[in-house]
């Protein structure tokens, strides 16, 4: 069974280099970039079967990448990493179709459960944000 290939876009080094070990357990890494601009790039080339990527990035962040790769290939297969918690940032997000969202600090626990999620077409947000949002009374996606 081929594994499935995933293209990794985040600005810090040392965070790309946990997040590409982790993932290099059960996928294929098949890119890496630091940018949105370079995502958007790298993506025509690879065609890979999911983007792994942050949201604050320099030249363009994450979101405006993907929604405008969206906007040329239609639906995408995306987990988001980030720092952000944010209900406006995971509602944008969750916005562009069933995604993932995973807090860096969850990563070791959520990164590959959320990228088997989107790949099965379902959407997943990390279990300290889906807490949190159970604690308001909202149910997590």
């Amino acid at each position: 069974m081929r594994r499935a290939r995933i293209l990794l876009a985040e600005d810090s080094p040392a965070v790309a280099r946990q997040l590409r070990l982790l993932l290099a357990n059960v996928f294929d890494v098949s890119g890496f970039v630091d940018d949105g601009i370079a995502l958007r790039q790298a993506f025509e080339h690879l065609r890979p079967d999911v983007l792994v990527s942050d949201i604050s990035m320099p030249g363009m962040d994450g979101l405006q990448a993907i929604e405008r790769l969206q906007e040329e290939f239609g639906p995408l297969h995306i987990v988001f990493v980030t720092v952000h918690a944010d209900e406006a940032l995971v509602a944008r997000a969750m916005a562009l179709g069933p995604c993932g969202y995973v807090l860096k600090p969850d990563a070791g626990e959520d990164l590959i459960a959320a990228v088997h999620s989107v790949l099965a077409g379902k959407p997943y947000v990390s279990s300290s944000i889906a807490k949190a949002m159970e604690e308001r009374g909202q149910p997590a996606p």
